[in-house]
C-alpha cells in the first residue's frame, strides 16, 4: 500500500498555509463589504465560503503543528489523528454553509433585489485571483493529506464559485438578469454540498476505527494463513493509526507441531504484512492449535 508522502517539509507547507490564510480573510473582509453595498447575495455566498476557507485553515494550521507532537502518556498512539478530526470539522462547516445558501438562494429567487453588476464582476475578478492562489499553494500538499486536501476542495470550490459570480454579474449588467444572481448562490449550495458529502466518509471511516479503504482484509488474512505453521488468523481488527498508517491486531493460531516455531512464524508474517500490504504496525496474539479459541469469529471479538 504506498502513499505519496510528497517533498515538501513541515515548516515550508506552513508557510503555505499561513500566505492563504491571510490572502483569504482580507478577500473575505472585501467581498462581503462589496456584497452589502451592491445588493449581491452571490458575492456575499462567495464571502461566507471564503470565510469558512479561512477557518478551515486555521483549524488545519493549528491540526498540523499538534500532529507532528510525539506520543506520550496521555496519547500513546500520537497525535495524528487530529488532522482527521480537522477535515472532519472542515467537511462538516460546507456541509452547514451550503445548506444555509441554498435556503438563502431560494428565499432571494422569489424576490429577486436589484444587484450592482460592477461590484459583483470586480470583487469576483479579485476572488478568483486570490481562490486561485489558494489551491495553488495546497496544490502538491493535498495529495498526501485528507486535512489539506479538505482545504483545497474549499478554495477549488471557491475558484468556479468566482467564476460563476463573474459570469452572474455580467449578466446582470447585459441584461438586467436579476434572477441570475439567486440562481448562481443555489448552484454554488449544490456544489458545495456534493463536495462534502463526497469526501466526509474518508475522515468519519478513520474515526470509526474502519478498515484501510485501499487493502483488501480478506487478502491479508489469506496471506498470513499461507505463511508456514500458520493454521487459521480469527478476531482479526484493521484500522488506520493515522491517514496513512495501516494496523492490524489479530489472533494467529499456530499449529502444536510448529509451536516452538513461532518466533520466525512472527518475523515472516509481520514482513509479508509490511512487504505486500504496507502494515508496518502489527500486534499478533498466538494461539496453539489444540487450545485456540473454538468457534471464532473472522473479524471482531465474536
Amino acid at each position: 500500500m504506498p502513499h505519496d508522502h510528497g517533498d515538501i517539509d513541515p515548516e515550508s507547507g506552513d508557510k503555505r498555509v499561513a500566505v492563504a490564510i491571510w490572502a483569504n480573510g482580507l478577500l473575505t473582509v472585501a467581498q462581503i463589504v462589496g456584497g452589502i453595498l451592491s445588493g449581491s447575495l452571490a458575492l456575499i455566498a462567495d464571502a461566507i465560503h471564503n470565510f469558512s476557507d479561512m477557518a478551515s485553515l486555521v483549524i488545519a494550521f493549528g491540526a498540523r503543528k499538534i500532529a507532528r507532537r510525539p506520543a506520550d502518556a496521555k496519547m500513546t498512539f500520537g497525535y495524528g489523528r487530529a488532522e482527521i478530526v480537522a477535515a472532519l470539522i472542515n467537511y462538516t462547516s460546507l456541509i452547514l454553509i451550503g445548506s444555509y445558501l441554498a435556503y438563502e438562494g431560494v428565499m432571494r429567487w422569489i424576490d429577486p433585489p436589484e444587484v450592482a453588476g460592477w461590484a459583483v464582476v470586480i470583487l469576483g475578478c479579485v476572488a478568483l485571483a486570490v481562490d486561485a492562489l489558494t489551491a495553488g499553494l495546497t496544490w502538491s500538499m493535498q495529495k498526501r493529506s485528507v486535512n489539506i486536501r479538505a482545504l483545497f476542495l474549499h478554495n477549488l470550490s471557491d475558484a468556479l464559485a468566482s467564476v460563476a459570480v463573474i459570469v452572474g454579474g455580467a449578466l446582470i449588467l447585459l441584461y438586467d438578469l436579476r434572477w441570475v444572481d439567486p440562481a448562481i448562490t443555489i448552484g454554488i449550495a449544490i456544489y458545495i454540498l456534493w463536495l462534502a458529502f463526497a469526501e466526509i466518509g474518508g475522515p468519519i471511516r478513520t474515526l470509526m476505527l474502519g478498515s484501510p479503504p485501499d487493502i483488501d482484509t480478506d487478502a491479508v488474512i489469506a496471506a498470513v494463513e499461507e505463511v508456514g505453521g500458520v493454521s487459521e488468523v480469527h478476531h482479526a481488527h484493521f484500522w488506520q493509526m493515522g491517514e496513512h498508517a495501516a494496523a492490524l491486531d489479530t489472533h494467529v493460531v499456530v499449529s502444536k507441531e510448529q509451536w516452538s516455531n513461532i518466533e520466525d512464524i512472527k518475523d515472516a508474517i509481520k514482513a509479508r504484512l509490511e512487504d505486500e500490504f504496507g502494515i508496518s504496525h502489527s500486534t499478533l496474539e498466538f494461539e496453539r492449535s489444540d487450545r485456540k479459541h473454538e468457534d471464532a469469529q473472522r473479524y471482531g471479538h465474536g
